[in-house]
């Protein structure tokens, strides 16, 4: 089992090959393998320019001035925003963003083609709205769409869980998260795991509640 999120040492990060504890994925055989896959040309290409925003931008750029700064590194002129119909407006603004600095942006809404919820076999009470047509998420249509448009670096804004992993899945050209949705928390999800210890608890551990009032 592989437990990153409990260790103690973190030797990986001082290239500490001495302290690396056991099951450390620092240890597993296919390292030489890994690196030959960073060796191919747009896998080194995607990871040196990364590496390079964080160097040079780190504690100092925003995520949105990162993924141009990134964009500009890696050649890409033509973004793609995939972004939530619920977040229309934040995606008129990071459009008007991108375009004025310099890039050619396509967007596309989530609930592209008006597909009703019926065609994933969905009864009516599982809308959000029952009683009347309800388009479902359409993310691999999002996906498509971009690729026609032929952007270069698709951009997340607030796709619901799930339907960005089908984005992803099929997008055609890599992508990056500039936000992800969280309606409770104004998303901003990492609050719950801030507040997990705290006001969040009895939601986050119910299991461990129930336990210790047994």
């Amino acid at each position: 089992m592989l437990a990153c999120a409990e260790c103690k040492v973190m030797a990986c990060d001082a290239g500490d090959a001495a302290s690396y504890p056991r099951g450390c994925p620092s240890l597993e055989p296919d390292r030489d393998d890994v690196l030959a896959l960073y060796a191919e040309e747009e896998n080194g290409m995607l990871a040196r320019n990364a590496a390079l925003v964080e160097a040079h931008g780190y504690c100092r750029l925003t995520r949105l001035e990162e993924i141009m700064d990134f964009a500009r590194r890696c050649g890409f002129s033509r973004l793609g925003v995939a972004f939530c119909i619920g977040l229309q407006a934040e995606a008129r603004v990071v459009a008007r963003v991108l375009r004025a600095n310099g890039f050619a942006v396509d967007s596309v809404a989530c609930k592209n083609a008006a597909l009703p919820k019926e065609e994933l076999g969905l009864d009516d009470e599982d809308k959000v709205e029952p009683g009347g047509f309800e388009s479902m998420c359409n993310p691999i249509g999002q996906a498509r769409a971009l690729a026609r448009a032929g952007t270069e670096l698709n951009l997340l804004l607030g796709l619901c869980v799930g339907h960005d992993s089908l984005f992803m899945g099929h997008s055609g050209a890599p992508v990056t998260v500039l936000a992800v949705k969280d309606r409770v928390l104004g998303h901003n999800p990492l609050a719950a795991v801030y507040l997990a210890d705290g006001y969040y608890r009895e939601r986050l551990f119910p299991k461990e509640d129930a336990a210790a009032g047994a």
